[in-house]
């Protein structure tokens, strides 16, 4: 006889016999708890005192109740069983118990476990292996686990990440302007553009560590992004027309020529007809899309007069009017009408217009000015979505005198080709917000010149003179070229200045003799005939008071000798940085590092810091670049 053998005897003869009484008593009150069971218990009120739970507590309050002797023997009796069964059994890994969440059994409350259990919870999106409680999760409220060990163990997978929305994006195609031989083609000709929406852009890839997609980056719209001191018009006139040359920063030999319109004030400003035409589909569901577009509109409204009037159009699966025209002094009740709008829905952009340019006509008065605002992230996919078509449509409207603004939201499914389609062919600008604080810039402190128009169809023109300048190219516009023809049509549209509203455009000249010519000149050009060598060349304007339908024409001589223009060098710095980041092999060795020195160079008066931001921005974008 061995060991164990003695150890059986001695438990065989330390157990009690079985009490008949006891044991009928432990089945009936187990049978009225499995009774009590399938009722719904109510649940526990909510109580700071940490409740009697656990198998520490639960072995401490049976051993409480039991009686001493019968507490000895069952303890004598866990030690054998610990010898013969529990350790060997500790060598090997234990067989998992599937354990699955009944949905029958949602509606009866969970009880306590023992930390040892295996649980799991129910809705997986993909089954993983189950663990043990080490790893558990608490049980669903208001359900029960049930242990079956015929049905398959699941435990849920990771929350899953929010999923950024598939990048569809769309640009304007346009490729840049190509040098030109002036002997050959030595007339230059687009329309103007106040847009900024590209900075914004390029500014919101960059906060975000990603250099911009090279559609976005359109340098006009760089450049005009920021102020310039140019002087006043005189005279009545809507605008002044002002030239600048200097040395180019980034090709030795050739020169910079700077054209500069600065826009007058309004000194009566006319009521405003305003129709704010918003969004409302399922892709403007985004933080930086509606909610942003209500809190840019709030801001706005504070700069209304009270005779200005507001009404709001949304589109999504349909389009609706959800205010009536509203004086702007009413301003709880044109919140009240932004705050309950909700995203969600096709965006069916067409009715959207449709319907807001019908609410346009509604509201216009004598010596008023009406506009429609749009505010979206150009995503339109019901009715017309092509923008050809949406430039027909627009087309056919603006004849009416109301004008269309676009706004801007978003990222990821930014049609930012349809948002200039629309704003170029509505006589209106075009913007992109991505922060409250460009909104205080494009609806606050831009939007006198952003509401109020002073030139209609501004057409700019320049005949460069063969005997003087070799070579040219105009820097950026490539989404505004026109025809030479169209300089003297005036039933084709081009740009609009509003109130104090700046334009500015670059070309690059390369001199007649400069060793910096790209090309030969041919020998039957005539170039040496040409005359008047102290111009450069010569600046013709074409615009319409708003309103009107005959052109007006301002022509200015571009001298040799004429002096830079306030704030050169940082203009020049974002033209440099912009072709930089549109890859033009025409700017030599010129890195981001020159154009970060060249406009710490000119940074000048800065009151809002929008230059000390740019500078901030060529240093991310240098460090993207080193990746």
């Amino acid at each position: 006889m061995n060991d164990l053998d003695d150890l059986k005897q001695a438990l065989d003869a330390a157990t009690p016999a079985p009490d008949a009484d006891m044991r009928a008593r432990a089945i009936a009150r187990a049978m009225e708890n499995f009774d009590a069971a399938q009722e719904t218990a109510p649940q526990p009120r909510p109580t700071s005192v940490r409740p009697a739970r656990g198998l520490v507590r639960g072995v401490k309050t049976v051993f409480a109740r039991l009686n001493p002797r019968l507490v000895l023997t069952a303890s004598t009796a866990l030690a054998a069983l610990a010898l013969v069964a529990v350790l060997p059994a500790l060598r090997e890994p234990a067989p998992l118990v599937p354990a699955v969440v009944r949905e029958q059994d949602r509606a009866t409350p969970a009880p306590a476990l023992a930390d040892d259990v295996i649980i799991a919870e129910e809705i997986a999106p993909a089954p993983r292996l189950l663990t043990r409680q080490a790893d558990r999760r608490a049980a669903p409220q208001g359900g029960t686990l049930s242990l079956d060990a015929t049905e398959p163990a699941i435990l849920p997978a990771p929350d899953a990440p929010m999923l950024e929305p598939a990048d569809t994006e769309a640009y304007p195609e346009a490729d840049p302007n190509p040098l030109k031989v002036t002997a050959e083609d030595p007339v230059s000709t687009f329309s103007i553009d106040v847009d900024t929406a590209s900075w914004t852009m390029i500014r919101n890839a960059l906060n975000r560590g990603q250099l911009p997609p090279e559609g976005a980056v359109r340098i006009e719209e760089m450049v005009n992004y920021f102020p310039y001191d140019y002087p006043a018009p005189e005279g009545g006139a809507p605008f002044a027309t002002h030239v600048g040359v200097t040395d180019s920063p980034w090709r030795a030999g050739t020169q910079i020529v700077q054209i500069g319109l600065q826009g007058a004030p309004v000194p009566d400003k006319p009521p405003l007809n305003l129709v704010f035409l918003i969004d409302t589909s399922g892709s403007m569901n985004q933080p930086n899309k509606l909610p942003l577009l209500k809190q840019s509109f709030r801001l706005m409204l504070g700069q209304l007069a009270p005779e200005d009037s507001v009404a709001i159009v949304t589109y999504a699966g349909s389009a609706g009017r959800v205010l009536d025209p509203t004086p702007a002094s009413d301003r709880a009740t044109i919140l009240a009408a932004l705050d309950r709008l909700q995203a969600g829905g096709g965006t069916a952009g067409q009715a959207g217009l449709q319907q807001a340019y019908a609410t346009a006509r509604e509201m216009a008065g004598d010596g008023e000015v009406s506009r429609v605002i749009l505010a979206t992230d150009g995503d339109f996919n019901i009715g017309l979505s092509d923008p050809d078509a949406l430039k027909d449509y627009i087309a056919t409207e603006r004849d009416s005198g109301i004008y269309l603004s676009v706004l801007g939201f978003g990222r990821g499914n930014l049609d930012d080709a349809t948002m200039q389609a629309l704003a170029q062919t509505g006589n209106g600008t075009a913007a992109y917000i991505d922060t409250l604080a460009e909104a205080q810039k494009v609806l606050v402190d831009q939007l006198q010149g952003a509401l109020f128009p002073i030139a209609d169809d501004v057409k700019v023109q320049v005949e460069w003179n063969p005997a003087a300048v070799a070579e040219y190219r105009l820097i950026g516009y490539e989404t505004r070229a026109l025809r030479r023809e169209d300089f003297n049509n005036d039933r084709v549209d081009a740009g609009e200045i509003g109130a104090g509203h700046q334009v500015t455009a670059l070309y690059e000249i390369t001199p007649v003799g400069s060793d910096a010519r790209l090309t030969d000149p041919l020998r039957y050009s005539g170039e040496a005939r040409a005359q008047g060598r102290d111009e450069l060349g010569f600046l013709s304007l074409r615009y319409k008071r708003p309103g009107g339908t005959d052109s007006v024409l301002i022509e200015t001589p571009i001298r040799a000798e004429t002096p830079p223009l306030p704030d050169a060098p940082f203009a020049q710095a974002i033209a440099g940085f912009g072709q930089i980041l549109r890859g033009s092999d025409l700017i030599g060795d010129f890195a981001i590092a020159d154009a970060i020195a060249l406009a710490q160079e000119g940074r000048g008066d800065d009151p809002f810091g929008y230059r000390q931001e740019a500078i901030t921005l060529m240093r991310i974008a240098q460090s993207l670049s080193a990746e």
